[in-house]
């Protein structure tokens, strides 16, 4: 898949492209990009994407720790979906004032060469959003390019969007939020060096960097696996501030089972599958190992 970081570059191939924020490639996303690229190979052009970087997302909800997925994570579920270009541009001040019929004729015409255009039923797009799929469509006749519109995909009576997946991610339902996903809610980072009171208790724990500012799921113990190294492992995850000890600020932290590598500062995946419990204090120490080993059982068991 190549890669395109540059917004004055221009597509030589007659290209099939999708518009979108693809913001966590959720269900929705996934069956627009799919139906776009069998659009495309019906069509022999080349299969693309159209979407800005992560700034886009810290300028459309201006808060941090609000993403769902990383870039890299991002090409990489990208080009697993067929996709052979992703035009990838920074949103700046001359994409916000674009009108939609600017933003027509000098993206998707002259620098994307498309001849199909696939969007969501939702799409908005140009100077303080004022272009839909209707203004779209009209202009697809002025410019000579086809337009197919892709209706919503509904889970548990509700329309699949990134908004609900956040929600769902801070409430802790990471189960309902995964099966939006299509996926595990997964976070990338590296393992740094904590305070080694888990080791020191019996369970040495991987605390996490994230390799961007991931949406925080809600405080508590998670049922998790571990990606390392091309293989997978059972794992128990704290997610909040460890309370037993009094600790300021947050962190992610996770016991992988049946496992005794070094693995600081290296890289690890945690995908998270169900909620296991509320962070709580401890009265003691022994209380806490207790309930620890509980959790592991739990984990271990299912």
């Amino acid at each position: 898949m190549k890669i395109i970081a540059d917004k004055n570059e221009k597509l030589s191939s007659k290209t099939a492209v999708a518009l979108g924020n693809f913001d966590g490639i959720h269900l929705g996303h996934q069956k627009l990009i799919e139906s776009m690229v069998s659009m495309a190979k019906d069509r022999k052009l080349s299969p693309s994407i159209f979407t800005f970087d992560d700034n886009f997302n810290q300028f459309k909800l201006g808060t941090i720790n609000n993403f769902i997925m990383s870039k890299s994570q991002k090409e990489n579920l990208l080009e697993n979906l067929g996709i052979e270009t992703l035009y990838m541009v920074n949103f700046d001040k001359n994409f916000m004032e674009m009108s939609p019929e600017e933003f027509i004729k000098t993206i998707i015409i002259e620098k994307l060469n498309a001849n199909l255009v696939v969007i969501g039923f939702n799409f908005k797009f140009g100077y303080k959003a004022k272009g839909d799929k209707d203004t779209l469509i009209r202009m697809s006749e002025k410019y000579g390019f086809e337009v197919k519109i892709i209706p919503p995909v509904i889970r548990n009576d509700c329309i699949v969007s990134s908004t609900v997946i956040r929600n769902l991610i801070k409430e802790g339902k990471v189960q309902e939020a995964n099966e939006m996903l299509g996926r595990p809610y997964c976070v990338r980072g590296t393992v740094i060096t904590g305070k080694g009171r888990g080791k020191k208790l019996g369970f040495a724990t991987a605390n996490l960097k994230c390799e961007i500012d991931y949406i925080p799921p809600k405080h508590g113990v998670y049922r998790t696996n571990i990606n390392y190294n091309g293989l997978t492992y059972k794992s128990i995850t704290n997610v909040g501030s460890n309370p037993t000890f009094n600790d300021v600020g947050f962190s992610i932290e996770t016991h992988i089972i049946n496992f005794d590598k070094n693995i600081y500062n290296e890289n690890i995946e945690i995908e998270f599958l169900e909620f296991i419990r509320e962070e709580k204090k401890f009265k003691s120490i022994e209380d806490l190992v207790y309930q620890v080993k509980s959790d592991i059982h739990k984990v271990v068991s299912r």
